[in-house]
């Protein structure tokens, strides 16, 4: 089994992700979602977590091998990137939503050094904006941005603009499609759900 499948066989099995395209979920976006994603919780699951570490370290060997800082993006990204980073013996920093508003007033938390490359890692690309963020404001202390890497997309295409536009490599270790194939292998969903399933990606806005 290859890693996306298995890593979608893993967020079904610790219900990190649920799927009800009957009685769909409210996104803070407003809008309705078949699909309910938090990736946090395969952090209980040692081997779940393990196999995530583990295939996130590989692929960052592999796609950006000049790394030399992992920066997680709060809140769900500092727990794996302080895995991944300790697993490979790399720095480790993260990357607040904005400035505290008190202490510092840091926005990033940890050493870091202009010139060092990083990558930035996520739990959960939807349309990329707060991934984008925390690149941009690494950039903007002189840190080399080379990439970023994240567990699971949901595959938007204006997630797919945001990073092109960018210019910002994106590689993630599964995505929606791999999902929905393993949800109907489990029967978890039904084969009549995979059509509705399929038209939320396409224009979740109008689902």
């Amino acid at each position: 089994m290859n890693t996306a499948r298995k890593i979608a066989t893993f967020l079904l099995k610790t219900k990190a992700v649920k799927l009800s395209p009957e009685k769909p979920f409210k996104w803070s976006s407003g809008w309705n979602s078949p699909i309910y994603c938090d990736n946090r919780i395969t952090l209980s699951d040692v081997e779940a977590r393990t196999f995530i570490k583990k295939a996130l370290a590989k692929a960052i060997k592999k796609e950006f091998p000049d790394a030399t800082l992992i920066a997680g993006v709060a809140t769900a990204g500092i727990a794996q990137g302080a895995l991944v980073a300790d697993y490979m013996n790399l720095p480790f920093a993260y990357v607040r939503p904005k400035p505290k508003e008190h202490g510092m007033g840091n926005q990033i938390e940890g050493k870091i050094e202009k010139g060092q490359k990083v990558v930035v890692l996520e739990d959960l690309i939807s349309t990329g904006g707060s991934s984008i963020k925390a690149a941009e404001a690494l950039i903007e202390q002189g840190i080399e941005v080379v990439g970023m890497i994240a567990i699971f997309t949901y595959g938007f295409k204006t997630a797919d603009e945001n990073f092109a536009e960018k210019n910002l490599k994106l590689v993630t270790l599964s995505n929606y499609n791999y999902l929905i194939d393993e949800a109907l292998k489990q029967e978890y969903v039904k084969s009549s759900d995979v059509e509705s399933l399929k038209k939320w990606r396409r224009n979740p806005a109008k689902w």
